[in-house]
């Protein structure tokens, strides 16, 4: 964990391949990332812009566009499995997380099927099948975490996601009968990203919406205590030029928390930012900022809404790129 005394942990929201050779097994000799995540928007960039994909999908010219992606990433997901395997024999996390198709989320058999198939075709322990927090989802989740395989609840923005994949856990794990690693991620910067502009022009404090919905979400879930799930904060990397580069990850610095990030934020964060907790925040400083959002005649709720959406559909149509790509 990066700091132990908070069992706060920083993974590392990027896969690709030369970089898992090279910088991520620096990092982690580092002690500075102890974990791993992906999703079809990092695949993409990864897949259609480095070199180092070009000899296997060669090899693989016969294959299905969706058998050749799932063969690369398969390939990744296992060399950061491997390389993050000590970690995760000496309980220090060490999980790297694989995403379904997101054309499933609305399907809970197919992506139950697709979870188990992918987790034993990767064949490692320490590694977290990703689930959109759909209905369908909530599902899937019960029935993959009741086998025994850990995972990462995606895409939640609303606090009702995060208790409906909470329970979906402690469910799966009754049946499974033993503790099974999950995680909760959360996503921050994008309610910034679409409410700042309107805030500021009513002299409302910005940079705070993303957080003040997150930190009230990771309480909800630590007050909940289901045994080996922990809150993960994702989107976290910095689009405002005007605030740091390490803010969302010092702002929600939280014990029992994992921060997923891309590279450059982790390092800005590691040089210069503030390692005290930041969370809880109080209810009222939460419920206060909000308060004056719904003043300004905003449907908060319906800004969430539309991020789940949203970001669903991103995840899709870098899915359908990556696949006509190959």
């Amino acid at each position: 964990m990066y700091i132990k005394d908070l069992k706060f942990s920083l993974w590392a929201d990027f896969i690709e391949r030369d970089y898992l050779d090279n910088e991520f097994k620096e990092l982690i000799a580092q002690g500075i990332v102890n974990g791993a995540t992906s999703n079809p928007s990092i695949f993409k960039n990864a897949i259609l812009t480095s070199s180092a994909y070009k000899e296997q999908l060669l090899a693989l010219a016969s294959l299905t566009p969706k058998e050749k992606y799932e063969a690369v990433a398969i390939y990744d997901i296992q060399k950061a499995a491997d390389i993050l395997e000590p970690l995760y024999a000496l309980g220090d996390d060490g999980y790297v997380s694989i995403e379904v198709d997101p054309y499933l989320c609305d399907d809970a058999d197919a992506t139950i099927e697709e979870g188990k198939r992918l987790f034993a075709q990767i064949g490692r322990k320490n590694v977290m099948i990703k689930v959109p927090a759909t209905m369908a989802g909530y599902i899937a989740m019960r029935e993959l975490v009741a086998s025994g395989i850990p995972v990462n609840a995606t895409l939640i923005f609303q606090k009702e996601q995060a208790l409906a994949c909470a329970e979906a856990f402690r469910e799966g794990m009754r049946e499974h009968g033993s503790e099974v690693a999950t995680v909760i991620s959360v996503f921050v910067s994008r309610i910034d990203r679409a409410l700042d502009g309107m805030l500021a022009a009513n002299g409302v404090a910005t940079g705070l919406s993303g957080i003040y919905n997150s930190a009230a979400i990771y309480a909800e879930v630590e007050k909940l205590g289901v045994k080996g799930c922990r809150t993960l904060f994702a989107s976290t990397g910095v689009k405002d030029d005007s605030l740091p580069a390490h803010y969302y990850i010092e702002k929600l610095l939280a014990y029992n928390s994992i921060n997923t990030a891309p590279i450059e934020t982790i390092k800005a964060f590691c040089a210069d930012g503030l390692q005290t907790k930041a969370l809880p925040i109080e209810p009222k400083t939460v419920e206060e900022h909000f308060e004056k959002i719904k003043g300004l005649g905003i449907d908060f709720d319906a800004v969430l809404a539309k991020q789940v959406a949203d970001g669903l559909q991103a995840f899709k149509d870098a899915f359908k790129d990556i696949l006509e790509s190959l």
